[in-house]
């Protein structure tokens, strides 16, 4: 019976879009509240700005990750049309450069040259795809997961600072917000360093370290210059 192993780098696509989106959800919403309630505006003005900032930030990271990883899909697919094209046209060559790589990773002349012809045999593109170019099923770039995955959590995240700011009264906003949003930043850093496999402490720290730096950086713009930075 094979045996199957579910390993931490299969979460690597959707993992970084998620995480990257919950957190710049969390910290530009509650960053622009604070600086708007810094500012001395009212209540009003701080729930339209967190949910103008929610719906333009969510939009703007779909459309930025799309993009972003739509780029290095065409590169991927640049890549192996090029190897392709050499793979019908100097076969020898390519079969000499996989052997190279498979020296250079410590096997011996003969088994190289035999991994290398099995693996040629078996699927060409896709072992100098994998070895040569280093892109694998795991790493290949998903634009529609990412822009999803980023969209998705960018709102969730902006949506938690924008509801303590709904429940909170006008002259706790400012405080509420911040304490609440360094907790929830603390919660996402512990769930994506567990879902990662990474130090949870460390990942927590950093994670709230930025960005209270930022929203302290925002909340002191709001009340020096009575503006939303």
């Amino acid at each position: 019976m094979p045996h199957r192993e579910s390993h931490r780098i299969h979460h690597v696509g959707w993992l970084r879009a998620a995480v990257l989106g919950a957190n710049d959800g969390i910290v530009s919403t509650a960053s622009l509240i604070m600086g708007v309630a810094a500012s001395g505006a009212g209540e009003e003005s701080l729930l339209i700005t967190g949910m103008a900032g929610l719906a333009a930030g969510a939009m703007s990271m779909a459309a930025g990750e799309y993009v972003s990883v739509s780029s290095q899909a065409d590169a991927e697919a640049a890549d192996l049309a090029r190897e392709r094209h050499e793979l019908a046209t100097t076969p020898e060559l390519e079969h000499r450069e996989l052997t190279g790589i498979y020296v250079g990773r410590g096997l011996d002349q003969a088994l190289a040259e035999q991994v290398a012809s099995q693996l040629t045999a078996h699927d060409a593109l896709g072992a100098h795809g994998r070895d040569e170019l280093g892109i694998t099923s795991e790493g290949a770039a998903r634009p529609v997961q990412a822009a999803f995955a980023s969209a998705g959590t960018f709102a969730v995240g902006a949506a938690l600072p924008l509801a303590v700011a709904l429940l909170t009264p006008r002259e706790a906003t400012l405080w509420a917000v911040a304490g609440s949003s360094l907790f929830f930043l603390g919660v996402l850093g512990a769930l994506s360093a567990k879902v990662g496999g990474a130090p949870v402490v460390k990942a927590t720290l950093r994670v709230t370290f930025w960005g209270a730096l930022a929203m302290g950086i925002t909340s002191a713009v709001g009340a020096l210059f009575g503006v939303a930075a």
